[in-house]
């Protein structure tokens, strides 16, 4: 019952965002930790077992369903990777529902009655949530508190409370229904979630509804969806074909009377092969790239060859090249993939026969450095590619001296599933955290424009070759700076936790 509970969860996600359905998965949570009791008396670790397993089931369930997709990455080579298929979409949900299964013993530590527990359960999903984005490198993908911001509407709270409350507070409502069974709490809880539900939404309907701030200065942009297949991205006999075809649709006249583009920016390794092999490519853009236009291109960076036997080092970056061809500046990627570009503790993994899960050239080396792009005209970026957007805490510290952010990704590793639109929600969420729009570069999908209030202003659908051109409104210095901090977040999450502990320990005194 938990598991199914966890799975029903996952339809409030990208792309399906039926957050009714979280209204049911919830509460059955609840009320299946009510009698996650043990058999007789034990020790806390006994005590804390059934809820703890029960939760568990819930977060195996939520994660099973959620990121099934990512096993289409294996299957890009099938011959090689297959075998791997079971270790990807079984063995990530394992390990990720431990974190749902300790925040049920968490919930389970402070649970009483009434209104009580619904408090409990999300104070200790607020904090395993938070838990996620960082140990074991962090994976916080599909949060919890993404089932309440479907729509830009709903997003907009994001900047005051930030996915930590946001967190919290989604768990707190969505369990509420757990007090139908409790005549005493049902009136309060009700008053609560009818209360929270209003100013949310109020709260998106008046930041949308309030005018713009009148921009200083504008940027003309083209993003390039270039649609490879995967199975030639890597092929030394199409490379040319490749590269030939992204330069082609980089210099066509702009649709719609669209003005020229100033900025240029192409998704995460598009560029089929190393710089250092075919310094050509670099005058072949230089030509392309008219008077005053720059490109912005995710590219394999190599590092290290020298007469003195150093071992190359590979990053994944994203690089900026002026009219003239020359790499102006350069970011690589800190945030690496475990498995899919590096290997963790890889002494020890290649000993029983652990490689490189994902297709690929080379395994990647992490970056140290980040810093923002100039753009033309003055205006600064901050970079992230694939799935380091994901990351509040990365996002936010880029973002806080920049005036755009730009996300280039190849999610045309898992194909048409619900991974690439799930990937897309976080660039929309946040462009609303940071107040800053973000341009999105994706090999076959999702890419589009996010404006800094989480509306698409134009999107590229999957699987279709093509490209985006848009003047882009920019703030005229630094990002817009909506009212977002982590501290909110935490302070709910520390509130919760108050209440929480207050009932149990009322709750105690009347029982003795």
């Amino acid at each position: 019952m938990a598991f199914l509970a966890g799975a029903l969860a996952v339809l409030g996600q990208a792309p399906y965002d039926f957050f009714a359905a979280c209204f049911v998965s919830f509460p059955i949570l609840v009320w299946l930790i009510d009698g996650a009791v043990a058999d007789r008396p034990a020790g806390l670790l006994r005590r804390l077992k059934p809820a703890f397993a029960t939760g568990w089931w819930f977060g195996f369930g939520y994660f099973l369903a959620g990121l099934w997709w990512v096993g289409g990455a294996l299957l890009v080579e099938a011959d090689s990777f297959a075998w791997a298929l079971p270790l990807a979409v079984v063995g990530i949900p394992l390990i990720l529902a431990f974190f749902h299964g300790f925040a049920a013993a968490l919930a389970r530590l402070l649970w009483s009655d009434g209104i009580g527990r619904i408090a409990a359960l999300a104070f200790a999903f607020g904090l395993s949530e938070w838990l996620r984005t960082f140990l074991f490198t962090g994976f916080p993908w599909n949060p919890l508190g993404f089932a309440a911001m479907p729509v830009p509407l709903l997003m907009q709270s994001v900047a005051i409370v930030g996915v930590v409350g946001m967190n919290v507070l989604a768990v707190f409502v969505f369990a509420m229904p757990a007090l139908l069974a409790d005549r005493r709490n049902l009136k309060l809880g009700a008053a609560l979630a009818v209360m929270l539900v209003a100013a949310h939404a109020a709260y998106g309907y008046l930041r949308l509804a309030a005018p713009a701030a009148k921009p200083e200065r504008t940027i003309n942009v083209r993003i390039v969806q270039p649609n490879i297949d995967l199975s030639e991205k890597w092929d030394g006999r199409v490379r040319d074909r490749i590269f030939a075809g992204m330069l082609q649709q980089s210099a066509e006249a702009p649709k719609r009377g669209a003005p020229k583009p100033d900025l240029i920016i192409w998704p995460e390794t598009s560029v089929p092969f190393l710089f250092t092999e075919r310094p050509d490519a670099l005058v072949a853009i230089g030509e392309m790239l008219s008077e005053g236009q720059m490109l912005m291109a995710g590219i394999v960076r190599d590092e290290g060859q020298s007469g003195g036997g150093e071992a190359t080092r590979y990053y994944n970056s994203v690089v900026s090249i002026n009219d003239k061809g020359e790499i102006v500046d350069a970011v690589d990627k800190v945030h690496l993939v475990p498995f899919g570009e590096y290997i963790p503790f890889a002494g020890l993994m290649e000993r029983v026969g652990l490689t490189q899960l994902v297709a690929g050239p080379m395994n990647f080396v992490a970056g140290t450095d980040r810093r923002p792009f100039t753009l033309p005209g003055g205006i600064k970026a901050s970079a992230f590619i694939c799935y380091e957007i994901i990351f509040p805490a990365l996002v936010a510290v880029d973002a806080a001296s920049t005036q755009i952010m730009v996300n280039v990704t190849n999610d045309a590793w898992f194909g048409d599933t619900p991974g690439p639109y799930q990937h897309f929600r976080q660039s929309q969420v946040r462009a609303v955290e940071n107040g800053l729009p973000v341009l999105r570069a994706a090999n076959t999908g999702i890419s589009g424009i996010v404006d800094p209030s989480g509306r698409v202003v134009d999107a590229l659908a999957m699987n279709v070759r093509g490209t985006i051109d848009v003047s882009l409104p920019v703030a005229a210095s630094g990002a817009a700076s909506p009212p977002f901090s982590r501290v909110n977040g935490f302070l709910i999450m520390f509130l919760i936790a108050v209440a929480a502990s207050g009932l149990k320990l009322r709750q105690r005194l009347r029982a003795n």
